[in-house]
């Protein structure tokens, strides 16, 4: 059985009085006999407040980035050894708005991989197709390479601290929503990639989660299909009851 996981991206948002808040809500209310893992990701500032506010609830923390050296003059960044030191030991990488905003490639986020696997930290490794892409029938040519240039160079053994996240570059926070057959036949596709470099058994047990506009009333229907494993939360992620509707919904 592959694990079913809702993850909560807060990005920059959310204070520490404001986090705190949120938590508090999140353990009231998210159901002690959820199947799904419950992952939030606040800011940097505030993982250390959280890894104790959750302590002994069903929900885990991850970072929303990590760099890519063990330590140095790097100004503002953030390392795995600083994170796992904390108590956070999954690190979402690859997300669209650090590719776009922060200019990553492929090759950087390969060695942030690397480094947070070296660190035996969880990776929610991001990808996805932008609208020009999907309109122009190559959708399916630039995930097959994000998955191949950012993650392929990591051993079979691996994959059991890899959890992949397709979010559409088109559909993150603008409303707009993959149609569940699209979410289906994308995460298809990434598992049958996954089985040609890994084989059968990686391919069938690594989680695939969709993320962009996923919201409680769409998230039961999304995540019913076959190869949807569960979802990466943006905005709706920022609100305990929306969060919460779409945990119950796996």
């Amino acid at each position: 059985m592959r694990k079913k996981i809702v993850a909560g991206n807060w990005k920059m948002h959310k204070n520490a009085v404001q986090t705190s808040e949120l938590l508090s809500e999140l353990i009231a209310k998210v159901p002690a006999n959820t199947t799904a893992q419950v992952i939030v990701a606040p800011t940097f500032v505030n993982l250390a407040a959280a890894v104790n506010q959750l302590k002994g609830s069903n929900i885990n923390v991850a970072a929303q980035n990590v760099h890519q050296t063990e330590s140095g003059a790097f100004t503002g960044e953030i390392s795995a050894d600083m994170l796992t030191g904390v108590g956070v030991n999954t690190v979402i990488l690859g997300h669209s708005e650090r590719r776009a905003i922060f200019h990553e490639t492929d090759a950087l986020i390969a060695d942030k991989v690397d480094t947070a696997l070296k660190h035996d930290m969880t990776v929610i490794f991001c990808f996805g197709e932008e609208l020009k892409d999907r309109q122009s029938n190559q959708h399916f040519n630039i995930v097959e390479n994000q998955l191949k240039d950012g993650l392929f160079q990591i051993d079979a053994k691996s994959w059991d601290k890899v959890v992949l996240a397709y979010e559409p570059v088109w559909a993150i926070g603008t409303g707009e929503t993959a149609s569940p057959e699209q979410a289906q036949e994308m995460h298809e596709f990434i598992r049958e990639t996954v089985l040609k470099a890994y084989g059968k058994e990686i391919a069938e047990n690594v989680t695939i989660l969709y993320g962009g506009s996923v919201k409680p009333d769409n998230a039961k229907e999304i995540f019913g299909k076959p190869d949807v494993d569960g979802g990466l939360i943006g905005g709706a992620a920022l609100k305990a009851d929306d969060f919460v509707a779409i945990v119950t919904a796996i």
